[in-house]
């Protein structure tokens, strides 16, 4: 990222191209798939991994997988120049299309998509309207990030929607599950999860890393300056964001790697309409920002912001409401599975489609990338 002075604007672009990240994040895709099958392997394999790591809860929460998100989101959010989420929050743009891509057209493109596509199997559709319904708080900052994104624009929207999430959650189940579904003359599915629980898992995997990174930032910037902070700190807990990914993926694949690799057919059919899900709501958030005059940045905040989702809370609810056996928590389990490499890949295709967007205007003396 650039690296301007404390009093001119801060290009928002990263970096010119794909060619210019690092050989870890260059790779990443290959670490990604590495992690996913010694995820599945250890599952498989190790006998009483899986009950051990799954019994280490609090509050529903899993323990490993709690540390591995905070590990990986605290230094993306470490980054995020607080003193400049002003510019965002007048960005009344970017906040109304965030909130319509994520809570009207998300939530039921998967609902269409769901109802569309396994017309025949209830329980994974039911999973899937529930990953629908659960916006993206965590991953969305490292996708964000490598595709070059606007940094405080992700901390603002991933704060909108974690608000929306208590808020609208349990509301918009009953409608796409039991409301909607009346309406249209199909069979309904109940949902019953408690906003407190919601709010937990908001606090937990979005509040600790962003009080976290601002209150380093914060101090930091005091004692040594933001040059230090910045040229000095920032490369050294950077890769901890990356690593902290990896472990996720490990230990979410580990949990469920036995419900996976037992049911192929299963996975393959959950995996459609996911894969058709992501790749149309990157598609069409990326040109909604363009269509609405929003910057390359931004645009690709607005697309990672609307095309993730919450798997954490769409598996604990899946759980919670219908058992760890059921459909619907391996249609949840499923979701990482085609998301991580999905937007893996959508990073390089965002990098690519920067050159149709109109070069940012820098103030002059500033730097240009970094």
């Amino acid at each position: 990222m650039a690296r301007p002075e404390a009093d001119a604007p801060a290009p928002q672009h990263h970096a010119p191209d794909a060619a210019r990240l690092s050989a870890l994040d260059r790779l990443l895709p290959l670490w990604i798939g590495l992690a996913m099958a010694a995820g599945l392997l250890l599952g498989r394999w190790v006998p009483g991994l899986q009950g051990a790591l799954d019994a280490v809860k609090v509050q529903g929460i899993s323990v490993p997988i709690a540390i591995g998100l905070l590990v990986m989101m605290y230094p993306v959010l470490a980054k995020v120049r607080y003193d400049r989420l002003d510019s965002v929050t007048r960005d009344t743009r970017l906040l109304a299309s965030s909130i319509v891509l994520n809570w009207v057209i998300g939530p039921a493109l998967m609902f269409a998509l769901a109802w569309l596509l396994l017309p025949d199997l209830p329980e994974f559709r039911t999973g899937l309207i529930i990953v629908g319904l659960a916006r993206c708080i965590a991953m969305v900052v490292i996708w964000n990030d490598l595709a070059c994104g606007d940094r405080e624009a992700a901390a603002v929207l991933v704060a909108l929607n974690s608000v929306f999430q208590v808020l609208a959650f349990g509301v918009l189940g009953w409608f796409y599950l039991s409301v909607l579904p009346g309406w249209l003359g199909l069979p309904t599915s109940g949902i019953d999860v408690s906003g407190w629980e919601i709010a937990a898992m908001v606090a937990v995997f979005l509040g600790v890393p962003l009080l976290a990174g601002y209150l380093t930032r914060t101090f930091s910037e005091r004692a040594k300056g933001r040059a230090w902070y910045e040229d000095r700190f920032l490369p050294r807990v950077g890769p901890l964001a990356l690593y902290g990914l990896l472990f996720t993926i490990v230990v979410l694949f580990a949990l469920q790697g036995g419900a996976i690799t037992s049911a192929p057919l299963d996975v393959a059919r959950i995996a459609v309409p996911l894969l058709v899900y992501f790749v149309l709501m990157w598609g069409l958030s990326m040109a909604f920002g363009r269509g609405v005059g929003l910057p390359y940045d931004r645009s690709a905040t607005l697309a990672f912001t609307a095309a993730g989702n919450n798997f954490e809370l769409a598996i604990a609810v899946a759980i919670g409401v219908f058992g760890v056996a059921s459909g619907q928590a391996l249609a949840g389990v499923v979701g990482p599975l085609i998301e991580v490499p999905v937007l893996v890949g959508l990073v390089y295709v965002s990098l690519w489609a920067r050159r149709f967007f109109p070069a940012p205007a820098t103030a002059p003396g500033s730097a240009s990338t970094g």
